[in-house]
Formats: structure tokens, C-alpha cells, sequence
């Protein structure tokens, strides 16, 4: 007898690349796209609500905005404003979602009659914009605040973004190996300085104004503004002795439960090349101060991808590039859950 399939949350009409959860307002944010190339796959982002119907997590397509060319590869969110990361480009987004209430019955059966309900991307102002509005009883929309170009490599595209822990900062890092710190909702540059020869893969802003990097060099790196405060040691230390390269590949502050001041650093460490018989990928925890190791643990073979922690700094996700996930512990690194679906299918346990 198989493994019981998970039931699936949602499905995207396009390669998804970020998923972002708002609790607050109970959404879902999903975006990716085929990108330039005219292969009739569209770009955009998609709002979804997230519900618990009878014990079971349910999402319902709210609002699609059209990013027109560009696929959205990455995404930070702060209360109702998204930046999403577009090829070179950072892009502000600010959406707004509205209850309707007091319909009378004469617009009831008004509504009835003319059939089912028309989608508000027919409308020509909808319709500029790209923009499409799916349930009933909801006014949703998208306004484009400001763009700007954040990398400047040969090949340039924008790897990672995050907002500060007030949201007036946006801190961004790409191809060139360059950190740039804006602005909200301005978009105006505060902060440049190289951090990485070659490619920035991930980068973490603490409540302190400290901001972490990891990087293709192998380097993970602790800044206050522009100045090197210290570099991350896990490979002089860590509990592989072998031959065998690691670089960081995610980086994320977490609070530390029943600790208001407390703070850790949880960092992923992956082997640099691919093996036949490839060595484990590692989780590692950090002193959010002193940025010195407190445990680190083994988190499988298969090559980690992506790194979450939990609003309350309870729970760590990671997925994998085959697209399972596995739920950990974050005091511990002890493993809960491990999942060989979809990555939406926890979304649930991490809100």
C-alpha cells in the first residue's frame, strides 16, 4: 500500500520561486512566471486567503497582478508592502484588501441575475494594470510604488531581499557580491559595500542593525552598516573533518521563546560541489551575539535550498531542491516533521 498523497493546497499556473504568509491577514503570497522568454507562460503574483475549514488548511484565490515580462524570483514582506525581487530589479508593491458590506437585496438579486460573477480584469482600468479579482464580497488591489536596479553584474539579477525589523530599511544583495540598503518606501540608497567575491546567496537583518551575508566564497559574514564585525567559523570547527568543501546557503535571526532580548542565528551549510556520494547538509545555531556556534546537527543528504523560522522562534523549516520539507525543533534541531510534498502543505504549522 502507497504513502497517503498530501492534499494539495494550491497549484500555480506558472514556476513558483517565493512564497511569502501574512498571519495578520490570514494570505498566502505566491509568485514566480516564465520569465522574458514569450513561452505563453504568464508572470505574476498571486494572493491567496488562507482558512481552516473543518480542521483542514484551505486557500481561495483572492487577487493575480501581472507582473507583465518579469518572473518574481524572491520576496520580503512588511505589513501591506512587498519587495519582489524581478531579474536586475527590486520592485515595491502595496496592496490593500477590502470587505464590501451592506449590499442591499435589490444588488443581490441584481447580482443573480446577471449570472456569475465577471472577473475585474475585463475592466479597462483592471485590465492596464494586469490585475484580476477572484472572490466574491472582496475589493483587492495592487498599486506599483517604486523600482529600482539592484545588482550590476555581466549577468545581473537580484538573489535575496529583506526588510529591517521596523520595515524602513530594505536590504538587498545579487550576482555582483554587493549589499544595498534602501529606503522604504523611497527606494533611495542609503548603504553600498562589497560583502562577497561572486554571488551574495543569502542575507539576514537582526532588531540590533546587524546584517549577515553568506556567500558562493564560502564566507559568512557579520556587518554593523559597512564595517566587517566578524566572520562566521562552522567549517574550522564543525563536525565534518573531510576534504570536502561547505559554503552557507541560508541564513535567519530567530527570537528565542519566553526570552523577550534573546536572539539566534540559524544557518544552513551545504556541500560546495555535487558528489556521487554526496556528505549530509547540516543546521547549525548561533549566539545571536557573540555569533558563536551553540549546536550544530546533520539534516540529510538531499541539498537544502531554503531556510524559515517561525514567527515565535519556535519551529525552523528547510526545503530541499526536490522539493520536500522538513520541520525542526529550533532550541533542539531536532527534527518533527519531514514532509516529501510540496512545501505549502506546512505552511499551516509555521504560522
Amino acid at each position: 500500500m502507497g504513502r497517503r498523497r498530501t492534499p494539495e493546497l494550491y497549484r500555480a499556473p506558472f514556476p513558483l520561486y517565493a512564497l511569502r504568509v501574512d498571519p495578520s491577514a490570514g494570505l498566502l503570497i505566491a509568485a514566480g512566471g516564465g520569465g522574458a522568454a514569450k513561452t505563453g507562460i504568464k508572470n505574476g503574483v498571486h494572493f491567496l486567503q488562507l482558512e481552516q475549514i473543518n480542521g483542514r488548511l484551505s486557500a481561495s484565490l483572492l487577487h493575480s497582478h501581472d507582473t507583465e515580462t518579469r518572473a518574481t524570483m524572491n520576496l520580503a514582506l512588511a505589513g501591506n508592502i512587498l519587495a519582489a525581487g524581478q531579474d536586475a530589479h527590486c520592485q515595491l508593491l502595496r496592496f490593500q484588501i477590502h470587505q464590501q458590506k451592506g449590499k442591499n437585496k435589490a444588488e443581490k438579486a441584481g447580482s443573480k441575475e446577471q449570472g456569475p460573477r465577471q472577473r475585474k480584469g475585463a475592466a479597462p482600468a483592471e485590465k492596464k494594470s494586469g490585475a484580476e479579482t477572484h472572490q466574491e464580497g472582496v475589493e483587492f488591489s495592487v498599486e506599483n510604488l517604486h523600482e529600482v536596479q539592484t545588482d550590476f553584474s555581466r549577468d545581473p539579477l537580484q538573489k535575496v531581499v529583506c526588510f529591517n525589523h521596523d520595515n524602513t530599511l530594505l536590504a538587498t544583495g545579487g550576482t555582483d557580491g554587493c549589499v544595498r540598503v534602501w529606503k522604504v518606501p523611497t527606494l533611495e540608497k542609503v548603504l553600498e559595500f562589497k560583502a562577497h567575491e561572486g554571488e551574495i546567496e543569502d542575507l539576514a537583518l537582526g532588531p540590533d542593525g546587524k546584517l549577515v551575508t553568506v556567500g558562493w566564497d564560502l564566507k559568512a559574514s557579520v556587518w554593523q552598516k559597512d564595517q566587517l564585525v566578524t566572520q562566521l567559523h562552522w567549517q574550522e570547527n564543525g563536525p565534518t573533518f573531510s576534504n570536502t568543501p561547505y559554503r552557507y546557503q541560508a541564513c535567519r535571526f530567530g527570537q528565542v521563546p519566553d526570552q523577550p532580548a534573546g536572539l539566534r542565528l540559524f544557518t544552513v551549510q551545504i556541500p560546495h560541489k555535487r558528489l556521487r556520494q554526496p556528505p549530509p547538509c547540516y543546521l547549525t545555531a548561533w549566539d545571536g551575539s557573540t555569533f558563536l556556534p551553540l549546536r550544530t546537527r546533520p539534516c540529510g543528504h538531499e541539498v537544502i535550498s531554503c531556510l524559515s523560522v517561525s514567527e515565535s522562534g519556535t519551529f525552523l523549516g528547510l526545503g530541499t531542491v526536490t522539493g520536500s520539507v522538513a520541520i525542526y525543533i529550533a532550541f533542539s534541531l531536532q527534527e518533527v516533521l519531514l514532509c516529501g510534498c510540496c512545501c505549502c502543505c506546512v505552511l499551516g504549522l509555521l504560522l
